[in-house]
């Protein structure tokens, strides 16, 4: 029996190669392999010594000839292959072990294009595609976390089981596929190619999904930055499916603001966000929003934890809190709840595309990165410039409520949210009643009707924002008009379902 070995990762290889070495398997190897286990002392056979060729164009080409593949992909119960390879001296293959050259690593390196080429590999997936198509014959592997079940299954005389081989062949067109389609979208940089491949490695297999009968796992970019890829988790139980959601939806609310931030998220939904001077100052005001939805919920900050936060945060229920630091103290406070999942974020939101599921397909769309087109006073009222900070903070919070969504706002704190209802006048309803006193109302598409400007003014609204672009605009200005209300659009509507 032959065991053609080519890694590029050599963890565990010369143990595994000394193990079927032990066992009577013959070693080929290639380039730097071959010298590794020559330095461990394990037997070996360079591969040119089978092709009877040296490798050529700098170690493109050493393992792509008949002498390899005709070994790797005959078929022993084939009598007509098995009198071909025997006529052309060519030996059959039994174990390909190999992984590929680190293209999801060095993609993401301050390389040249030219350097990043060079690391697409030709050879290793050939040979590995090879021997997973013939997984009856051939055990092929590619992740050296599975060296250990072969050497615990493998009988005396060199079988595993069907089982294992087709496992094992599995995981190499998982990983081919992985990386084809990591080169793809390299090469083609277009967000809607003819064939949608996508590139994520498995982070994790979660506990359940939304519900506790559904399954779920996390997965990753196999390259690339990204906030919920990079994040660290420094205390607490392990990360839920919702967990997980519910923090990229906090986080990038905070990321879009300067200032010191805080927002409070549940079910998917921002129920309390806020500017202050500090932190301790933004989660009170944050707090305040909805001091009752916040029990059992999410809390982002876009700057540095204290401990007078930290004590604060830790007189209620909270999830998760995620920032991207904390003083030392702060840690000491939060480390001694331990459910509480303290996560250190990294990277700010990065993404350009985001992806949802139907039935049978997905959808994919650019990432709604802008805020408004221009600020267009539609009113005999201008908004004063208090009113029109205000309306911005409320449009940057409104962009991740669900629509329906309108948003009251306070001193920079969205204390009236309402979100997800079919029609807007329910929703302009239910933030109006829960936010009391707010002078400010912000929605994320335009009013069908003028039933929520005259809703606004029973609740002494004082300035509306909003995109514009209904067929009854004038209704809502004449109304606005009535009432001595201001109203700017903005020209950019923000749906979110």
């Amino acid at each position: 029996m032959r065991a053609l070995v080519s890694t590029f990762y050599k963890d565990g290889i010369d143990e595994f190669c000394k193990f079927l070495s032990d066992r009577g398997v013959e070693i080929i190897s290639t380039g730097g392999t071959y010298k590794f286990l020559l330095e461990k002392g394990i037997p070996v056979v360079e591969v040119k010594e089978i092709t009877g060729f040296d490798e050529i164009l700098d170690g493109r080409v050493k393992t792509l000839h008949p002498n390899i593949h005709g070994g790797i992909l005959a078929i022993r119960d084939n009598e007509e292959h098995m009198n071909t390879i025997k006529e052309r001296g060519i030996g059959t293959i039994d174990f390909v072990v190999v992984n590929l050259y680190p293209f999801f690593e060095k993609v993401q390196e301050d390389l040249s294009f030219e350097e990043k080429i060079e690391f697409i590999d030709i050879g290793g997936p050939s040979m590995l595609r090879a021997a997973a198509k013939n997984f009856r014959d051939v055990v092929v592997l590619c992740d050296y976390n599975d060296y250990e079940i072969v050497m615990k299954e493998i009988d005396e005389k060199g079988n595993v089981s069907f089982e294992t081989r087709k496992y094992l062949a599995g995981k190499v067109f998982n990983l081919t596929s992985s990386y084809d389609a990591a080169i793809s979208n390299f090469l083609l940089d277009n967000p809607y190619p003819e064939y949608l491949s996508l590139s994520y490695k498995k982070e994790a297999e979660l506990r359940y999904g939304e519900n506790p009968h559904q399954t779920a796992a996390f997965y990753v970019k196999a390259f690339g930055e990204g906030a919920m890829k990079d994040f660290e988790k420094l205390s607490g139980k392990e990360l839920s499916y919702n967990n997980i959601k519910d923090m990229d939806v906090a986080w990038k609310v905070v990321c879009e603001f300067d200032e010191t931030a805080c927002c409070a998220v549940k079910h998917n939904t921002p129920c309390g966000v806020a500017i202050g001077e500090n932190t301790y100052d933004a989660f009170l005001k944050t707090f305040e929003c909805d001091p009752v939805s916040i029990f059992g919920g999410i809390v982002a900050f876009n700057k540095r934890v204290d401990k007078d936060t930290a004590q604060k945060m830790a007189e209620i229920f909270l999830e998760v809190i995620i920032a991207p630091e904390y003083d030392e103290d702060a840690l000491n406070v939060l480390f001694q709840k331990k459910n509480l999942r303290v996560i250190k974020a990294n990277v700010k939101p990065v993404d350009k595309y985001e992806i949802i599921s139907v039935d049978g397909g997905i959808l994919i769309q650019s990432v709604d990165d802008k805020l408004i087109d221009d600020l267009n006073v539609v009113t005999e009222k201008e908004p004063s410039r208090e009113e029109i900070d205000e309306m911005l903070f409320g449009m940057k919070v409104v962009k991740y409520v669900k629509s329906n969504a309108i948003v009251v706002v306070k001193d920079k704190k969205a204390v009236g949210i309402a979100s997800g209802q079919v029609n807007r006048i329910w929703a302009a309803c239910q933030a109006l009643e829960r936010g009391k006193g707010a002078a400010v109302l912000v929605s994320d598409a335009f009013f069908p009707f003028s039933d929520v400007v005259e809703e606004a003014a029973k609740n002494n609204i004082k300035a509306i924002m909003q995109p514009g672009g209904s067929l009854k605009d004038k209704d809502s200005i004449e109304a606005c008009n009535k009432h001595g209300i201001s109203m700017v659009f903005t020209g950019v509507r923000h749906f979110k379902h």
